[in-house]
């Protein structure tokens, strides 16, 4: 039950992120200007540029991602046992 819960989380999020995502013009104010100029007299080279800021942009975080899934899968106990004492404990 807990499995299928995760899933459907995890599933939910997603689709959300896609759902809710916007573009992003992410350029110093150098490189909008020219852009910017260049869209106006007709290049199509803007949308390029935009779209390898964005990948550059999303490289780190892939690199995280996948060295955490890596780290997750090496490390993980599978065998660890929970030793819990019946009586209660008094603190007084």
């Amino acid at each position: 039950m807990k499995n299928s819960f995760k899933i459907v989380l995890f599933v939910l999020a997603f689709g959300l992120m896609l759902i809710a995502r916007q573009p992003a013009v992410a350029q110093c104010a150098q490189c909008a200007a020219q852009v910017e100029t260049n869209a106006q007299s007709g290049s199509s080279k803007t949308k390029g540029l935009n779209n390898g800021i964005l990948f550059l942009l999303a490289a780190p975080y892939l690199a995280v991602a996948i060295g955490g899934y890596v780290w997750y899968k090496k490390y993980r106990r599978k065998d660890v046992k929970l030793d819990i004492r019946s009586e209660k404990l008094h603190l007084n």
